[in-house]
């Protein structure tokens, strides 16, 4: 079955370009994103993540014509997603992009949607078996500032970091801010356990506005959460370690060489996420 994106409301057989040398998007990364899980048709926290794009569109300011509502973008990712044949299960990548132009001249201000999707299987609603392997990777430092928060397209820092796993055989690597203290690791928040309590940095340490932290902060029930600076010793000192993004929960096994338990991260996947999921 061939592959589709969708680009300002036509499909697009994968692979075929739909930006002009000139895109803001390509020049500068003039844009947001979001990676959204969809299961049976539904959009998980999907109000999270609408709430946070388009404050972010706002932000950056985009113009955002009036039929331009979370109603029309879940439209048509569903869309896509039947096309596709993955709305039971898909990881999805929306990027609203600003258009052609120069650093000062947006030729079009107007935001341009490009959604793609893939298929995920069955694990993607489970915790992780094997914890993973990662380490604090010090070579980037994510800044804080009025619009570190936002998933932007300028992903330097987290591509680094990326590619550093890749060589050193690590399945992620945490990042430090300019301050040298914990921010979040390539594609996720981080939280750590020590005595029972969950430790996470707050937004102004310059992490990412993650939808799943948001939602286990404002969903804590009995688990106790703590936003607080972390340094890399607070870290290294923790009973646990694990990651959240929008496809879920993932526990560390090792971090730096050092060991980590998982009894809260599993009470915290079957008490609030996994009831996300069925």
């Amino acid at each position: 079955m061939s592959q589709f994106d969708y680009y300002n409301g036509t499909f697009i057989p994968s692979g075929e370009p739909v930006f002009s040398a000139n895109s803001r998007a390509v020049r500068y990364g003039d844009g947001l994103f979001e990676t959204i899980k969809m299961l049976n048709g539904k959009l998980l926290l999907g109000e999270y993540h609408f709430n946070r794009l388009f404050s972010g569109l706002k932000l950056l300011k985009f113009e955002i014509p009036t039929h331009f509502t979370p109603a029309f973008i879940s439209d048509a990712i569903l869309a896509l997603c039947k096309k596709n044949g993955t709305e039971k299960a898909a990881r999805i990548r929306l990027s609203v992009l600003r258009g052609d132009g120069g650093l000062y001249d947006a030729e079009d201000p107007q935001p341009n949607l490009l959604i793609q999707c893939w298929p995920i299987g069955h694990q993607a609603q489970e915790l992780n078996e094997n914890g993973l392997i990662t380490d604090i990777f010090s070579e980037a430092r994510k800044c804080f500032d009025h619009f570190s928060h936002l998933k932007s397209n300028n992903y330097l820092p987290y591509v680094m970091g990326a590619m550093y796993a890749r060589e050193h055989a690590l399945n992620d690597v945490v990042l430090l801010n300019v301050d040298g203290q914990i921010c979040e690791t390539t594609i996720s928040n981080i939280f750590c356990v020590k005595n029972d309590t969950i430790f996470t940095p707050p937004l102004n340490a310059g992490c990412i506005d993650g939808v799943m932290r948001r939602y286990l902060l404002a969903n804590a029930g009995n688990f106790h959460f703590t936003e607080k600076a972390i340094t890399a010793d607070f870290l290294m000192n923790a009973d646990e370690i694990f990651f959240t993004n929008a496809m879920g929960l993932r526990w560390v096994a090792k971090c730096g060489g050092k060991e980590f338990g998982k009894k809260l991260s599993v009470e915290l996947h079957e008490q609030l996420i996994r009831p996300m999921f069925h």
